[in-house]
Order: C-alpha cells, then sequence, then structure tokens
C-alpha cells in the first residue's frame, strides 16, 4: 500500500475549525493520521517532526511549509462529462485544486443517447475512445459511458446527473411537442435505469432545446422518480431574469410534490432590468432553505454567463435542435427572418462576446464584443446589423458558437456569495491549452474558479467585501457541497476520509484567465492527492490518475 506525509502545513480541515498546523498521513486511498506538531502521533508512535524515521513511514512526502493543506475542492455544477474521456488529466480543474465535480448539469448530460439524442454540437465534435476514429460518441447508457471511463482513468472524482434535455430528446426527440402518457412512461422507465446504474438524480436546462417544450408536470413526474431512488435534482430554471421568481415557485412546486432534495443552478438576476429583483430572491431561497424544502444554490464568481450564441435565435428558429437551425440558415429568406428578429430584440449587443468557435473562418471573432464587430466593419462585405452577424458565424460554424453575456451585477453578486448555502460551480467543463480543447475559446471560469471565489469570499477584490473567514470559506470550497449531495467521507480532513487535498500558497492562489486570454492555469496550488494519488504537482500532471466515478450511497 502506497503512503504519502505531507508535512510542515497549516491544514484547514474543511469543517469550518481554525486552521492548525499539523501532518497528514494518507495511505492507500484514505487519510490514515492527522498529526498535530510539535509532538507528533505516526501510527501511534512518538516522533519527533524533524526526526528520520518521520520520513520513513511514507513512500512520498510533500513539504507543505508556508502551505495550507485543504480537502480538494468539490465543482457543485460542472459539464465535463465527455471532455473526462478526452483529456483525462483535467488540466483547467485539477491546477486550481478540484477533485470532484457534479456534472451533468443543465438538463445536458452525456448519458442517455437514444433515438434522436445528440450531444451538444462541441461535445459532437470530439473523437472518443472505442470508436473508429471519427468524431461522435461512441456510447449510448450509463453503463457504456461508465466503461469508458474506467478505461481512460479520469485523475479527478465525478458525480454523474441525468440531464432532462438527453432524456428527452432519446425519447420524443426535439420537436415542440408536450409529453403523451406514452411518452412520459418511457422517459420514467429510461430515467429509472440511468439511475439504477449510477446516475446521481436530475438536472433540467428549461431554456434550451427541447426541455424548454415540457411543462411543469413532465419535470415533476420524472423528479418524482429520481426521488423515489435517493437521487437529487438540479435546475437551471425556466428563467433567471423576467419571470425568474416565478420559476423560483415552480421548483418549490416540484418538491413540495416529490420530496426531491433540490438545488438551484448558477444562481443570477439577468439582465439590467431585474437587478433590483435580487432582494426578493434571495428571501425566497432563504424561507425555502430554512423550511429544508431546498438545499441551497451554487455559483459562479464571475458576471458573464457561458452559453451557446444559438440562445438568442427565437424559438421557432430553434426548434429541431442544431441540425434543423443549420438547415434554416442555409434558406436565404429564412435566415433574413431570423436575422432581422435577433434585432427587434431588447438586446444591449456591447454585453455580448463571441466565445469559442470552430471554424477557422470565425476563429478570429473569439473575445470580441458584437457592437465592437460591427463598429468594426467585420465581415466582407461588412455586417450591418447584429442579427446578420450573429447568422453568418453560426452558418460558418455550424451553429457551434459560444457566447459570454455580460449582464450581471458585481453588486449582486457579492449578496449571493454573502449567503452560507452558496457554493462554487464553476458552470464550465473541463480545458486544456493544448490538444483538441486548447483550440476552443472558454469562459475563464473553466480555469479560475476555486481562487477566485475564495477571493471574493476573503476579501481579496478590489471592490468586494470582506464576507467570511479563510476557514469558512473552504467550508464552502468542500465539506458543505459534499454534504449537500451526500457525497461520504470527502471534502474534510479527518482520519478514514478520502485523501483528496490540496496544498497550496494562500497569497499566491489566483486566477490568471480572462475573457480574452483564458487558457491560463491558476496560480498558487502546489500539489494535489485524488484518492491518495499525487496527480498534480510543482505544475506538473503527474499521471498518476485515480478519480473514480462515484456512485450513490
Amino acid at each position: 500500500m502506497s503512503s504519502v506525509l505531507i508535512r510542515n502545513g497549516l491544514v484547514i480541515d474543511g469543517t469550518g475549525r481554525e486552521a492548525f498546523p499539523a501532518d497528514v498521513l494518507v495511505e492507500g486511498d484514505r487519510i490514515a493520521d492527522v498529526i498535530d506538531r510539535p509532538g507528533i502521533n505516526l501510527l501511534g508512535r512518538v516522533r519527533s517532526p524533524s526526526g528520520p524515521n518521520c520520513t520513513r513511514l511514507a513512500d512520498t512526502v510533500i513539504d507543505a511549509a508556508g502551505c495550507l493543506v485543504t480537502p480538494g475542492f468539490v465543482d457543485a455544477h460542472a459539464h465535463s462529462d465527455t471532455y473526462l474521456l478526452i483529456e483525462p488529466d483535467a488540466p483547467s480543474k485539477l491546477s486550481q485544486g478540484i477533485t470532484t465535480e457534479v456534472n451533468g448539469q443543465c438538463g445536458g448530460s452525456a448519458v442517455p443517447r437514444y433515438g434522436a439524442a445528440r450531444l451538444s454540437s462541441d461535445w459532437a465534435s470530439m473523437t472518443y475512445p472505442g470508436g473508429d476514429g471519427t468524431p461522435g460518441p461512441t456510447w449510448r447508457s450509463m453503463a457504456e459511458y461508465r466503461a469508458l471511463l474506467d478505461q481512460v482513468r479520469p485523475a479527478i472524482n465525478t458525480v454523474q446527473f441525468v440531464g432532462h434535455n438527453t432524456l428527452r430528446s432519446s425519447v420524443i426527440g426535439y420537436d415542440a411537442v408536450r409529453a403523451t402518457p406514452e411518452t412520459l412512461r418511457a422517459m420514467e422507465d429510461l430515467l429509472a435505469r440511468e439511475l439504477d446504474d449510477g446516475g446521481w438524480g436530475l438536472t433540467t436546462g428549461l431554456i434550451y432545446q427541447p426541455g424548454k417544450y415540457s411543462d411543469a408536470a413532465e419535470v415533476t413526474a420524472l423528479a418524482r422518480v429520481a426521488s423515489a431512488r435517493g437521487g437529487f435534482y438540479a435546475t437551471h430554471m425556466r428563467s433567471e431574469g423576467d419571470a425568474i421568481l416565478e420559476a423560483i415557485d415552480e421548483v418549490l412546486d416540484l418538491v413540495r410534490a416529490t420530496g426531491i432534495r433540490a438545488e438551484i443552478s448558477h444562481l443570477k438576476t439577468s439582465g439590467r432590468r431585474n437587478w433590483g429583483k435580487i432582494d426578493d430572491v434571495l428571501a425566497k431561497i432563504e424561507r425555502a432553505v430554512g423550511a429544508g424544502e431546498l438545499l441551497g444554490s451554487d455559483r459562479y464568481p464571475y458576471c458573464a454567463a457561458g452559453t451557446d450564441l444559438d440562445v438568442v435565435f427565437p424559438d421557432w428558429a430553434g426548434e429541431g435542435g442544431v441540425a434543423a437551425e443549420i438547415e434554416r440558415l442555409k434558406d436565404p429568406a429564412t435566415r433574413a427572418r431570423i436575422a432581422a428578429e435577433i434585432d427587434a430584440q431588447d438586446r444591449d449587443w456591447s454585453t455580448v462576446m463571441i466565445g469559442g468557435t470552430w471554424a477557422e473562418a470565425t476563429r478570429h471573432f473569439s473575445g470580441q464584443r458584437i457592437n465592437e464587430l460591427i463598429a468594426a466593419g467585420a465581415g466582407r462585405p461588412p455586417y450591418r446589423t447584429p442579427g446578420e452577424l450573429v447568422c453568418a458565424i453560426l452558418a460558418a460554424d455550424a451553429c457551434r458558437t459560444g457566447a459570454f453575456f455580460f449582464g450581471m451585477s458585481e453588486a449582486n453578486l457579492q449578496k449571493i456569495l454573502a449567503r452560507p448555502w452558496i457554493v462554487p460551480g464553476s458552470d464550465a467543463s473541463l480545458r486544456a491549452p493544448h490538444g483538441p480543447l486548447g483550440k476552443d475559446h472558454p469562459h475563464p471560469r473553466a480555469y479560475g474558479t476555486m481562487p477566485r471565489f475564495f477571493r471574493l469570499l476573503t476579501g481579496r477584490v478590489e471592490g468586494h467585501a470582506r464576507i467570511c473567514s479563510r476557514e469558512a470559506a473552504i467550508q464552502r470550497m468542500t465539506s458543505v457541497p459534499a454534504a449537500r449531495f451526500n457525497i461520504r467521507d470527502r471534502g474534510v480532513i479527518r482520519p478514514g476520509a478520502y485523501a483528496d487535498l490540496a496544498v497550496w500558497r494562500e497569497e499566491e492562489f489566483r486566477e490568471t484567465a480572462t475573457y480574452t486570454a483564458p487558457h491560463a492555469y491558476a496560480s498558487g496550488m502546489q500539489a494535489v492527492l485524488v484518492n491518495g494519488a499525487v496527480a498534480y504537482r510543482a505544475g506538473k500532471f503527474a499521471n498518476d490518475r485515480r478519480g473514480r466515478f462515484l456512485e450513490r450511497s
């Protein structure tokens, strides 16, 4: 059995307890001992912290002098489902101390994939293990996905939810129709099977295709299936802006009808006209948390959302999914109609930045705002309106383009983060500055969520007041999300817990990724252990990958 000794560090154990000097001994995949200094107890024997016998008890010794030693961080809202199969080192996540992700969010999961169900366009463009080398998924079910994950041996742990959009498209497709009793029963049966094979619960993305066509009764029926199996529910609500209060009521109605444990995803009030609703939103959720109706919410520590550019399409233009969108953009008259309806929207285009694109012809637009591109005369001939530009980019890019929407308030972010039931969720898939994922232009949250969350809570970001102590901040990054989703024996440093650990320099821990230069690792992280293996150390990925597909207990 391999062993690791982390010496001379300042331990923050994830419980909220004040930091204390200690050594941490790891044996196999578990923490064997937490050894207070200066008198230390190693396996029942008293040793001097500087004595030679101390190092002989471990195969690997990490000197953590000047560092914090904390539990590995839990990313409570992630989208790395398929990218774990491509970049199992999980570089952007591991380098910021993330050891466990909660994936399958916003209704769009890797599984199940039957019938008309397709992966999101960026996922679908990748080549995966187990196939013939052509792009696209090589699995259908949770069981098949798990087998591939075991084959590649990811560096981090994953909790896998089942997405409602993926489930619905497997049974009904992408048409704007309500579920019939027969199709609803088929969705229930498929969800039950995927949950029994390791799914953690159900997620929804009720602004996306095809989940937006469902009614509350459909979602409630599926949540009841998840609840009966001890599963959870996480929701990208039907509105995060104009109808946000009504959307919260829909969530609460579902919880009361099913008894499911529920989380509201990436809490925000989108659009300047909705910023003033924040106090009512927080009060409503606070009451529900106090009454035991909601677990809480997650939030990324940035004020720009990141999603697909085609969310600006009018509803009719998006019906049928990406394949139908591409066909509509090929027809000049239909494309002109789409562009005109986009231009008729009440939208400030200075708040929309082009993110990742995949076609060579559009890649130079990444990191630039729509209004700036129009003013600079982008295109040949120049595009005259935002609608024309959006349609041109999406047509060239096969509707795979991402975008950043700067529609949130810094003051509201401060209010949201001040709630103790808010935990960090990157809302991002893992990325790498190299290989197939290095060609993308991701949101900086893919690389910087954890250091920025920590710095915001502890008052280290200019313009933001201190919210809590470092111990309380780390508790919300570790044991709080682990307990919320019943991820047992993780998120804490104590004998018997899994050895998911991060060693980092507090003053150096910061995000370096930006919206214009997003592929940049966080600084300050010295070493990361996952299930007892040193997966990252001194800026290098150790290729000792022991992450796991976690199962509900």
